[in-house]
This record gives C-alpha cells, sequence and structure tokens, in this order.
C-alpha cells in the first residue's frame, strides 16, 4: 500500500511540475550554481526535516530527493531540501544553514561519507538526529542507516557476467576489465567488493584474464562517478590493451554513470566485433535504453520509492520518541524486502550503526517492463523507451 502511495505521490508531482512549472518559487535554481535548494514556508507546529542530496547532476539524485521531499510534505513535515554540486564543501554549508533554521531531523545522502565530521558533531550537539541516506556518514553522530544491501548489488552484477559468459562450464579463457566509484562514497567499496568476490576465483584460476592487470579498486574507482572521467579511462584501456583487436568480453560497471562512459568508449573505440556484457547500476533512462537497444546488458535497480518509504517511517519513529528496531518493520506493514542489520555497517571502529537495508534486483531487456512498469516506477514513452513516474 504504501508503496502504491508514493508511487500516486510521484505522478502527482510530476503534473505539478508540468502544470505549474515548478513546485516551489526555488525549485528552478540553476545546476550550475554551488547549491540548489527547495524550502517552503514553516505550517503552524510542524517539524521540519533537511533532506541533503549530493548533486542534481545524476538523474538517481533528482529521483531520490523528489521522493523523499513529496512524502514528508504528504506526512504534513516542511521540507528544506538541498542538492550541493557534488561539493563536500558546499554540502557543510547546506546542512549548517538547516541547523541554523532549526531542523528537527537531517537526512544526508553525503557526497563524502568521511568529510562531515564538523557538521555532524554540530548536529549532536544540538541533540539532531541524523539518518545517513543510502550512503553511511562515518560519524558516529549517525543514527541510523537506510540503503540497500550495497555489498548484494555488486555480487548481482559479478553473477550476471558469470552467468552470462557461462563461467563454469565454457573453456574460456575471456577477457574483462573493471569500473568501479568514488573513493568518497563509502558505497563504492561495497559494491566493487560484492562484484570480485564472485569473479576472483575465476581470475586466479585463469579463465578471466584482465589485460589491463588493474583490479585492485584505486586503480579502477570512478571520481564523483562520472561519465567523463569513466569513458577516459576506457578509452585508454582500449586503446592500450585491445586495439589490435583482442576480444573483450565484460566490463563489470558499479553503476550506470559509469557504464554509460565506458559504452560510449567500446561504441567508438573498441575494434573487436563480438558484443560485451556491460553492467550497471541506478535504472537511469539513457541506460534503460542503451539496455533496450542492445549496448548495456543489465542494470542493478534499487527503487527509490520504496527507500523513501522507509525513510519517512523511520523519521516518524524517531521524531515521535519511540523505540526502533527491526519491529519498524512488522509494524510498517512494506509490501517488499527490507532488514533490519546491526552489524554489517559502522560509523568508525567499533561503532555499529543500525542499518535498514532493501533488496536490490536485476533488470535486463527481457524483464524491465515487469520490473519497472508494471510496479509502476517507470511508463513506456511513444518511442519505446522508459521514462521515470517522477521525472
Amino acid at each position: 500500500m504504501k508503496k502504491f502511495l508514493a508511487l500516486i505521490l510521484a505522478l502527482c508531482m510530476t503534473f505539478a511540475l508540468v502544470a505549474c512549472g515548478g513546485g516551489n518559487s526555488n525549485d528552478t535554481t540553476s545546476n550550475n550554481t554551488p547549491s540548489s535548494t527547495n524550502t517552503d514556508t514553516p505550517s503552524g507546529d510542524a517539524k521540519t526535516v533537511g533532506i541533503a542530496m549530493p548533486t542534481k547532476s545524476l538523474e538517481r539524485w533528482n529521483r531520490d530527493g523528489a521522493y523523499l521531499d513529496e512524502q514528508f510534505k504528504a506526512a504534513g513535515y516542511n521540507t528544506i531540501v538541498t542538492y550541493s554540486d557534488n561539493k563536500n564543501e558546499q554540502q557543510v554549508n547546506d546542512i549548517q544553514n538547516m541547523l541554523a533554521q532549526g531542523v528537527d531531523l537531517l537526512i544526508i545522502a553525503a557526497i563524502d561519507g568521511a568529510g562531515l565530521n564538523t557538521v555532524m558533531n554540530d548536529a549532536g550537539a544540538a541533540g539532531i538526529p541524523v539518518i545517513s541516506y543510502d550512503r553511511l556518514i562515518m560519524n558516529d553522530n549517525a543514527t541510523y542507516y537506510v540503503s540497500f544491501d550495497n555489498y548484494t548489488v555488486g555480487k548481482l552484477q559479478g553473477e550476471y557476467v558469470r552467468d552470462a559468459l557461462d563461467l563454469d562450464n565454457a573453456a574460456g579463457p575471456f577477457n574483462m576489465e573493471f569500473t568501479a566509484g568514488d573513493p568518497a562514497d563509502n558505497n563504492a567499496g561495497y559494491f566493487f567488493n560484492g562484484a570480485m568476490d564472485v569473479i576472483k576465483p575465476y581470475i586466479d584460476s585463469g579463465k578471466v584474464i584482465v589485460k589491463s592487470g588493474q583490479t585492485a579498486f584505486d586503480q579502477v574507482a570512478t571520481d564523483q562517478w562520472q561519465t567523463d572521467v569513466a569513458l577516459d579511462r576506457a578509452q585508454n584501456v582500449l586503446a592500450s590493451y585491445y586495439s589490435d583487436g583482442t576480444q573483450l568480453d565484460a566490463w563489470l560497471c558499479s553503476n550506470d554513470s559509469t557504464s554509460l562512459g565506458v559504452t560510449q568508449a567500446i561504441q567508438a573505440d573498441y575494434a573487436g566485433g563480438n558484443a560485451v556484457v556491460i553492467t550497471g547500476q541506478d535504472g537511469d533512462e539513457a541506460n534503460l535504453r542503451n539496455i533496450k537497444d542492445g549496448a548495456q546488458s543489465m542494470t542493478v535497480y534499487k527503487a527509490v520509492a520504496n527507500e523513501a518509504v522507509v525513510t519517512l517511517d523511520l523519521a516518524k519513529a524517531i521524531l515521535n520518541g519511540e523505540t526502533v528496531d527491526g519491529g519498524l518493520i512488522s509494524a510498517s506493514g512494506w509490501d517488499f524486502d527490507c532488514a533490519y542489520d546491526t552489524e554489517s555497517y559502522e560509523t568508525s571502529a567499533g561503532n555499529k550503526c543500525p542499518s535498514f537495508l532493501l533488496v536490490p534486483d536485476v533488470v535486463t531487456a527481457d524483464n524491465m517492463e515487469a520490473k519497472l512498469v508494471t510496479p509502476g516506477y517507470y511508463t513506456v514513452g511513444d518511442d519505446g523507451y522508459l521514462k521515470a513516474t517522477n521525472g
């Protein structure tokens, strides 16, 4: 039921934006400014929730911010929503401004999980609870963590490559490369490790060969998950190791923005004639288009509408002074899978952060309508390609 509510809210928001040209007077702030901010005039005694998103330059954060904003408004809260242009110092300033405006709770998707210590300490000193949203903040004032099972995201990518190449049965060897995420994003290591734990035995046995030799996270990381950074590195790898027509069988990318860069490089610069298995994550519209067209093989989809539902119910419990534990899952009646985990994530050595972890899903050309359109996350446009319902 709550998933249905989230989708209805998203559709209503889309209609309002089309009809009125934007929700608040500040909604049209340029993405090129240091920070884009939506604020509402506080209504009565309603509590105010600050929502700090990293950037508008990546499609998924626009979806996250929109879902959270609509969920909290519909529940009667005032909201302050910021997008910090992937600048950590700007996000610090944005959060400081939220504290100065007297927010009752913070929801932060950190640009740099280790770069918010001062402002997090300020929040702790003021008694303001903080929900780490999607990316864990490495500070003990982070009260709870809401995300997807990040290790499983990478594991699903690795398993897809394993099965697509039939590594357990085919003779091989197969040539493969890796592109990981932003070193400042705590999740990036989990994604990479989940994938590498599946693929490494085949590298060790010689079934999979990484011609570039780049198999360590710091060798394949992509600053700020930027498409152009992934594109540049992919072009260099292709020029150095595959320009003579050497076959490339798979390229494991940790998310869709990096996958977009790798796909562009392969389309322009790969001399081999075979199709390359390419992974991704997030379900960005451009990547779903590539999947439909056969240029990308899969994406791991994380239903951010459901992530917003969990965040709202958690925030309600915190603001109502309720005890928060695994009982929130059964009490809320969510119609999607979510686990309460008190062991996997630490904000510092020995300090466990209670976490609510949702389950990601594999999307391919064969199942994208069943996985994305039928639940209402996307619609099919007149051109046959998928569009996010809140986009």
